[in-house]
């Protein structure tokens, strides 16, 4: 094997030296590009295969920041592009992020139908296209609303009439979904996510409206017919406003709690009830209002005011003055014949009247403007508190200041009620606090009321007669260590004493010996006897003298030593 590739590199070095220039770089060329292929290859391959979103990209940067932090929410990878193209990871993320941001209004104006669900234009037959058509939506529908996390399976029917030559001739696109949730979800009572159904199906079939659309459950109750749902709406309202009742009874509660606790103490206030009605109809007040006309607007900067107003201008004017002089006017007939004047007219012959009506009309324009104001969502109608404030409990001291004890074994306390002037300005400072009105029926009382405080009681005498018990331990203690502490003193000081007497006799016995010995030589000299001491002699005479030097050095080590010596004999 190893000649075979030297054979071979020997003929590439004898066809690379008959080469020429030109075609060793053509040769150099073609390596280089294989090389850069293989790395384009590589690199095309290891890239995540991403789809898109839309097929088409989004241009407007709001609608894209918004999408992008929608899949931000729901932990979706993707990936956006300068041309404003968005990829996610599979298709199964990508059906199910179609259906969440068609539910929340967020796919852009400029996406159509085809981009959203992905569908392909076909050139066959019409009547194939239509049925290609249907079976498309149909299937995209059904794909978008089981990517929903609420479903657990759906089934979608639509249904597309022939299109009629006359509207008033043709029949509404209608169309059924039947809808399985998954455990656990609230989609049967969610309306909001009902109607994002709802819309999901209206966006995605072209003419079909909204009454035009059943969504049931696998039991066939209709979900998406809100008229019938208004009185679980007026329920679900209800809660809400009850809530809000709650929370602005808690809120009270705790205010008035926290200023009260902080005067009187903690234990001392209890508030037994905060009622507040509140009235939560939907007011809308219309005023009219009438202002004058400005002239000459105030220049601001001048010190003075240069308004100048009117209250209003003459639009029209209409006068009439009618003014009648004579007898009357007493018509006759033909000359010959009897005149038809009536005979109440007859007996007005002869008198001279006189008429005169003068009338004055002016319409005048004056300024106006309407003004519609909405009420609070809620407005408090009465508020009624009642408080209750214990007394004050102190503990009795006798002559010597310490405690009070009862002859069965607890503290003896005294109990001090409140005066009315406390509890007055209490039910003041309650009052002034949750905005009192008396005109809407508001009612605060603040009452004294002695608070049951046995079970306290019970647990600070248990707590007193405790520390006493663990005093008196501790007293007792005391007292038997320092008689231990006294008794070992006592007796070290005894043994050191007797200790010390016994040391004092053998030194004497000893110094009584070495005078013996040292009389004997001296005598013994004086006789002038020649003693010759042996070795053994001398040694223990050294021993003697040393033992004598360390006694009166440390007495402790040598009466010790000798104690021991005495122990062995």
């Amino acid at each position: 094997m190893n000649e075979w590739f030297r054979k071979v590199i020997e003929r590439i070095r004898g066809a690379w030296g008959k080469w020429s220039g030109l075609q060793k770089i053509i040769f150099i060329g073609i390596i280089i590009a294989i090389i850069a292929g293989i790395i384009l290859v590589s690199a095309v391959s290891t890239t995540p295969n991403m789809v898109p979103l839309f097929t088409s990209p989004v241009t407007d940067s709001d609608t894209l920041y918004k999408i992008s932090m929608r899949l931000d929410e729901e932990n979706v990878q993707h990936r956006i592009t300068e041309a404003g193209m968005i990829y996610v990871d599979n298709k199964a993320a990508a059906q199910r992020m179609i259906s969440i941001l068609m539910r929340e209004d967020l796919i852009p104006s400029e996406i159509s139908v085809w981009d959203v669900f992905k569908m392909d234009r076909w050139t066959v037959t019409d009547f194939e296209r239509e049925v290609n058509l249907q079976r498309a939506v149909t299937e995209s529908l059904e794909l978008h609303i089981e990517a929903l996390e609420d479903i657990d399976s759906t089934q979608v029917t639509l249904v597309m009439p022939e299109t009629e030559l006359f509207s008033e001739d043709q029949d509404p696109v209608t169309a059924s979904v039947i809808i399985t949730p998954r455990p656990g979800s609230d989609i049967i009572t969610n309306r909001n996510k009902i109607e994002g159904i709802e819309k999901l199906v209206k966006f995605a079939v072209q003419g079909l409206k909204s009454e035009n659309i059943v969504i049931t459950d696998y039991r066939g109750t209709i979900l998406n017919d809100f008229e019938d749902m208004a009185q679980f709406d007026r329920l679900e309202l209800t809660k809400r406003q009850m809530d809000q009742k709650s929370k602005l009874e808690a809120k009270y509660k705790a205010e008035i709690l926290n200023e009260l606790r902080s005067i009187f103490g903690v234990d001392r206030v209890k508030i037994l009830r905060v009622d507040i009605d509140l009235d939560m109809g939907k007011k809308t007040v219309e005023t009219d209002e009438f202002f004058p006309i400005t002239l000459k607007a105030d220049n601001p900067s001048t010190p003075f005011d240069e308004t100048e107003v009117i209250k209003n201008v003459p639009r029209s004017e209409q006068k009439i003055d009618e003014s009648y002089r004579g007898t009357g006017f007493n018509p006759e007939g033909p000359p010959g014949q009897e005149g038809q004047t009536p005979p109440a007219y007859k007996d007005l012959e002869g008198l001279v009247g006189e008429y005169e009506n003068n009338s004055n009309t002016i319409n005048y324009e004056i300024n106006e403007r309407k003004i519609f104001e909405e009420k609070n969502p809620w407005k408090i109608q009465r508020i009624t508190i009642g408080v209750a404030l214990d007394g004050i409990w102190t503990r009795v001291y006798n002559d010597k200041g310490l405690l009070s004890i009862t002859p069965e074994g607890s503290i003896e306390r005294e109990y001090r009620s409140i005066d009315d002037e406390s509890l007055r300005k209490a039910q003041n400072l309650i009052e002034h606090s949750v905005g009192y009105n008396s005109l809407r029926g508001d009612s605060v009382s603040v009452q004294h009321l002695a608070f049951d405080r046995t079970a306290q009681f019970e647990f600070e005498d248990q707590k007193y007669r405790n520390q006493k018990r663990l005093q008196q331990a501790i007293i007792y203690s005391l007292i038997g260590i320092a008689v231990i502490i006294i008794a070992f003193i006592l007796f070290r000081f005894v043994s050191r004493e007797l200790e010390r007497r016994r040391r004092l006799r053998e030194e004497e016995l000893a110094r009584q010996h070495q005078a013996m010995r040292e009389a004997a030589l001296r005598s013994a000299e004086e006789e002038s006897m020649d003693v010759e001491m042996s070795v053994e002699d001398r040694a223990r005479i050294e021993i003697q003298e040393h033992a004598m030097n360390m006694a009166r050095e440390h007495p402790e080590d040598v009466a010790q030593l000798i104690r021991t010596w005495l122990v062995e004999e």
